[in-house]
């Protein structure tokens, strides 16, 4: 009989710290998994205290998820330490360290590793996009399936119900990960679609900060519903050039933004995720991304802003800004000084209209 699968989430944010009480509880009824879960916590002191050892004497993440016990799984402040001889590795980290963390990993991880990334964004590097997933991939030599829905962080700590979407590209993988993680309250569905179900993860952060500032300027519910409505044309738009472009340029399928990585997990981010709730402060109050990010997220990194800008970048190059008004908008609002107001602007004259 094969040895117990050994895990590691690698990362312990709001998120991070949410999928660490499923996947601690799970190992522990599921023979297939080494009840022993490593946890790699970027070490910080909270209250003089450091947040490693409050994670292993009161199994609770006091900075990023208050209010919610976590099984014994072990916080370790070293990446090699947690990652060492680890079969599954969970990634949920902010994607702008994805490149990093995976050069301290490399030769460390076992011969048998996989892993599924939590991680919403993408990267833009000398040759165009690249998804997170793939930088893992080719840094590691592992498979790398991808978690994306509608799972608002603090509600799956609560196990209130709700579905996900794991895409994955070796079948048997995908549903290794959802014997991982499903429970009663986190329904899991596996497509093969895994490059759509992470492009989905990314853009509708985009989407929500537009959201966000329709919130903050007061419009209301049909204008939020413009909004995530020529949101998800741009994503679906956005997702077919990145497949028509790549060398698996049969991968895209539009029956994926059905799933909850698709329009279930817009539409919760457009009302109840943090992208939105920074937007609307961001116009309302007119502080920076970054002051609001210390102040409403412990210093937490917010996706949307930073990938408006990565996509920014592509479709420059490109030359289709004006097909994308909406994604456009969004990055000049954030990053080049326009008013928050162009958002509407860029709603009256979407071409998605004509």
């Amino acid at each position: 009989m094969a040895s117990p699968l050994k895990v590691c989430i690698v990362g312990s944010g709001n998120w991070g710290s949410a999928i660490a009480r499923i996947i601690g509880s799970n190992v522990r009824s599921r023979q297939r998994f080494a009840t022993a879960v490593k946890m790699w916590v970027l070490e910080e002191k909270v209250d003089g205290r450091k947040l490693t050892d409050i994670i292993n004497t009161e199994h609770e993440n006091v900075k990023y998820l208050p209010g919610y016990k976590l099984p014994e799984n072990v916080a370790v402040p070293t990446l090699c330490n947690a990652v060492e001889g680890a079969d599954l590795l969970v990634f949920v980290v902010p994607h702008q360290f994805t490149r990093k963390l995976c050069d301290e990993m490399v030769g460390r991880v076992s011969p048998r590793a996989r892993g599924i990334s939590l991680i919403k964004g993408i990267d833009v590097g000398p040759g165009g996009l690249k998804l997170i997933s793939d930088i893992i991939r080719e840094k590691m030599d592992i498979d790398v399936s991808v978690l994306m829905g509608a799972n608002i962080a603090n509600e799956v700590a609560a196990e209130r119900f709700c579905e996900t979407t794991i895409g994955s590209k070796i079948l048997e993988n995908g549903l290794l990960f959802k014997e991982l993680l499903q429970t009663p309250n986190f329904r899991v569905t596996v497509v093969e679609d895994s490059d759509t179900v992470e492009l989905c993860g990314a853009l509708k952060n985009i989407v929500a900060v537009g959201a966000g500032f329709c919130d903050g300027l007061s419009c209301g519910d049909n204008t939020k519903a413009a909004v995530i409505r020529l949101g998800l044309t741009e994503m679906m738009a956005f997702a077919r050039l990145s497949s028509s472009s790549s060398e698996d340029a049969g991968a895209f399928s539009p029956t994926t933004f059905l799933e909850s990585c698709g329009v279930a997990d817009l539409i919760t981010t457009c009302y109840g995720g943090r992208n939105r709730r920074v937007a609307e402060a961001f116009a309302k109050t007119g502080k920076s991304i970054e002051e609001l990010e210390r102040e409403m997220l412990n210093g937490q990194k917010l996706q949307g802003p930073a990938t408006s800008a990565e996509v920014y970048h592509i479709l420059e190059q490109k030359g289709l800004l004006d097909k994308f008004p909406l994604f456009t908008a969004v990055y000049q609002i954030c990053f080049k000084g326009k008013p928050v107001r162009e958002i509407i602007s860029c709603l009256q004259s979407h071409p998605a209209h004509l």
